[in-house]
This record gives C-alpha cells, structure tokens and sequence, in this order.
C-alpha cells in the first residue's frame, strides 16, 4: 500500500469516527423524539442521514489525498539523499524542512555525506601514496640492479675488451713491416677494429646503464664532467663550448638527458673520429648542439624505428622546445636543440 493511500484510508476512519462523535453527542444533548427525522431532514437536498457519513468519507479521501502527497515528497527527498550518498556524492539538501523530523534527518544524511566523503577522499590518498612509495622502490631497485650490472661489465666486459685491444694493438705494431697483401694481416687489423668497436658499443652501454646524473652541479658543470670523462676513454677527438648562465633545474635535466643519449648514439653508431658539443643562450633561446663527422644515416627512417630518437624528440617538447636532426651520408650529423627561456620583467628566469 503506498504512502498516499495509507493516507486517505486514515483519513476516512477518522473524519467517520469525527462525525460518529459528533452525531452521537448531538442526540445525547439534544434526544430525537422521532428518528424519521434524520431521514426526512434534508441538506442539499440530500438525507441527513447519508449527507453526515457521505460529507465525512469525502472529506477524509481529500485530506488523505493532500497530507498523502505531501508525505511522498519528504520520502522521496529522503530517497534521493540516499541514493545519492549510494553513488558517492554528498546528499545534503539547502532546503530547510518545514518538520523538524525531517529536518534533523536531512542533517543526519548530509552529515554522512562529509564523512563519506572525507573517507573517500582518504581512502584516494593512501592508494596515490600508497602506488607512488611502490614505484619509488621499484625505481629504486631498477637503479639499483643497473649500476650492479653496469659495474659488472665494467670491471670484467670492458676491462677484458680493453686488454685484448692492446694485445691486438701490439701484435699490428710488430707486423707493419710485413706485407701489405699478407691476408693474416689483414684479418688481425680487422679483429683489432672490431675490437675498438665493441669498446664503443660497451661504453655507450655503460652511459644508458649508468647516466651520470647533475646531482647538485649545473648543466654546464655536468656536461663537462662527462665529455672530460669521455674524452679519457676513447680515441675520437672531442671538443665543447660551454657558457654559463643560468636555468631551471628541469630544463637543465632534459638537456643533459639529450647529451647523453645523443652520445650514446655517436659511440655506437657513427664511426666518426671528431665530436663537438655546443651549449648557448641567445636572445632568451638556450642552444645545444652536438655535432660529428660519422658515416650519417636517413633520419626520417631512424627517427621512425628509434626509441632513442623518439625519447629525445619528447624531452625537448616537455620543456616547450624544438629538436631538429640534420645527417648527410658520410658526412656525419649535426643535432640541434632550441629551447625558449621565459623571463619576467626583470629579465629572470621564471
């Protein structure tokens, strides 16, 4: 049974037990001598008898239908504030009840509501920490796990690799007097450039393992200490041009991260026998350029299947800068990086 018939059934047996009383001290106060009367007396023209009961049950149905209506709105208000605590959000209502029941249980539901909401929002923080703390340590594990590998191959790969190219190096030496169609000369010269190459390739390993990080130094202090650290360890010939200013530590990392991948590359790929490095600013542009003169390469095709190429482009465009790559077949390759520098009024940095 709904709330508004509920509502008109105890309305009617109470307008019928009203009029009941009443009829009933009527005729205790003023005795009917004839009962006739009830049925010949007439109000509007309808027996008195009929019009008191007929005049009350109309009167309950309509009272019924009106406090039935009324009711349903303040459960469905009620309902609504539920259902919208079920789907996460605060129930509460500004409308002020005019019932103060349903005043204090409209307080109740948006009191709920904030504390729902107060542990929702909780409950969100300790799962973002909760994530953040699990991939710290497995960043830290990871960094952990590659400067282990990288020492490993350092003290034994890369030590081994360097002691068979002085052996080889010896050898060659001694033969320069042999002749120049020897085959077996030629055979260990070629040995020896494989293994000058694979000393290349196991450095650029260790600089992806291994990156030096700027760590309390400066861009220009840090790309210093790394082509210092390289020139010490391979043959090309490497030459920079560093000036000092000053930048934020965010461009600062993503230029040094493009260093050294570009590095990388020059190591690995290019063959080349010269490397120079370049870090300006000009007209609120910073400008860093690394140039070589390696075999080159197609740089729509490597830009397409190179991860390296790929992660540099991005780092460029997170600081709002451009990275363009310029590569000529056997003439080597040039890469450029431009990125605007914002000032305020004053002319510093942001």
């Amino acid at each position: 049974m709904s709330i508004i018939q509920r509502q008109v059934v105890w309305n009617i047996a109470s307008s019928v037990m009203i009029a009941l009383v009443i009829a009933a001290t009527f005729i205790i106060v003023f005795p009917i001598s004839d009962w006739s009367e009830l049925w010949n007396r007439h109000f509007m023209d309808i027996p008195f008898i009929i019009f008191i009961p007929a005049f009350s049950i109309a009167l309950g149905i309509l009272l019924g239908i009106f406090s039935g209506i009324y009711w349903r709105r303040q459960f469905q208000a009620v309902e609504y504030s539920l259902h919208q605590l079920e789907q996460g959000k605060q129930g509460g209502s500004d409308e002020k009840q005019a019932i103060s029941e349903m005043q204090s249980i409209a307080e109740q539901i948006d009191k709920i509501g904030r504390q729902m909401s107060e542990q929702a929002k909780l409950s969100q923080r300790l799962a973002t920490e909760k994530v953040e703390d699990q991939e710290a340590r497995i960043q830290e594990i990871i960094e952990q796990e590659r400067n282990r590998l990288a020492r490993e191959l350092h003290d034994s790969v890369s030590q081994q690799l360097f002691a068979a190219s002085m052996m080889m190096s010896a050898i060659n030496t001694t033969r320069q007097g042999a002749n120049e169609e020897d085959r077996e000369a030629k055979q260990l010269k070629m040995v020896e450039e494989m293994i000058h190459q694979s000393q290349l390739e196991m450095r650029a390993l260790l600089l992806h393992l291994r990156p030096v990080a700027l760590k309390n130094k400066t861009l220009q202090e840090g790309i210093e200490e790394l082509l210092i650290e390289l020139s010490q360890k391979v043959t090309m010939e490497i030459k920079w041009k560093v000036e000092a200013f000053p930048l934020d530590k965010g461009i600062e990392d993503h230029l040094f991260r493009i260093l050294q991948e570009s590095v990388s590359n020059t190591l690995r790929h290019s063959k080349s026998n010269k490397l120079e490095v370049l870090l300006i600013k000009r007209d609120d542009l910073v400008i860093l350029r690394i140039v070589d003169d390696g075999i080159g390469f197609e740089v729509e095709t490597k830009k397409a299947g190179s991860y390296g190429m790929q992660n540099m482009h991005e780092r460029a465009l997170e600081v709002g800068g451009t990275l363009k790559v310029v590569s000529v077949k056997s003439k080597g390759t040039r890469l450029e990086v431009k990125v605007p520098v914002m000032t305020n009024g004053d002319g510093v940095n942001d």
